[in-house]
């Protein structure tokens, strides 16, 4: 299969594919006529790497995972490491954005009890009132 085509059919960006082929990590991948033709195992392959890309891993990271991926079980330690660490930085997003959820809905909450609401005669002499 060539470039082309794989990008056309499993939707795989050229960008991917170009970094793969950087990486020297194609299996049977060869140029025949100037195009990259890719086997089966390769289509594997780019397979884990779009799941590693959408994920999270940085291009460096997806090319250290895939390397140790190749290199066997003897890596799964590693690689178990890699995994928890991009989940435990996702988990702390969500939380993050948990909590900003919690404040807008607290805000939006007092807005609607009219806690937050200015009135328009607050507005117009700032505040302040007749006493001056």
């Amino acid at each position: 299969m060539t470039k082309s085509e794989a990008c056309e059919r499993y939707r795989i960006p050229p960008e991917i594919l170009s970094e793969y082929e950087s990486w020297g990590l194609c299996g049977a991948v060869r140029q025949v006529m100037g195009d990259w033709q890719y086997d089966d195992q390769d289509l594997e392959r780019l397979g884990m790497i779009m799941t590693l890309h959408d994920i999270g891993f940085s291009p460096e990271e997806v090319e250290s995972y895939m390397r140790l991926m190749l290199a066997g079980e003897s890596t799964e330690n590693e690689r178990m490491k890699m995994l928890d660490a991009k989940r435990s930085k996702a988990l702390d997003e969500i939380h993050f954005r948990e909590r900003q959820l919690e404040r807008m809905d607290f805000l939006r909450y007092e807005m609607k009890k009219g806690k937050y609401a200015l009135k328009s005669a607050d507005r117009s002499n700032n505040g302040k009132t007749d006493g001056r």
